[in-house]
């Protein structure tokens, strides 16, 4: 399976991004191998639509579960379609989530916001 998380920085041991649009990077796990790379988050400065362009980005990587401690309408119907599950992360820890994840400790995200609307980037 690979999940995607929305995080701080590119560093396994760091911290989940509460924000997924505007998320610095996306960080690529692979259960099977235990493998992690990291994806810059080109949408995160977008003046508008940033979630739906990330959301976007996430499906571009054949993503399998997205871990997040939240996310907009717009980005999951972009998710949904492509069949990624959505699960709600517990904590700030990258790590702890994983482990959570694998353990099937994770609850499913259902509720979805209406969007973040007219945000600009940090």
């Amino acid at each position: 399976m690979r999940i995607a998380i929305p995080v701080e920085d590119t560093n396994i041991s760091g911290k989940v991004c509460p924000s997924f649009g505007r998320a610095p990077y996306f960080m690529v796990y692979d259960t099977n191998g235990e493998q992690a790379e990291f994806i810059e988050n080109t949408a995160a400065n977008s003046p508008g639509g940033a979630g739906v362009k990330a959301a976007q980005i996430v499906v571009d990587q054949n993503i399998d579960a997205l871990l997040t401690p939240r996310c907009g309408q717009n980005s999951a119907d972009v998710m949904k379609t492509a069949g990624i599950e959505f699960f709600q992360t517990v904590g700030d820890s990258i790590s702890n989530n994983i482990e959570a994840y694998k353990n099937n400790t994770l609850l499913e995200l259902k509720e979805i916001h209406e969007g973040f609307h007219n945000h600009v980037g940090k």
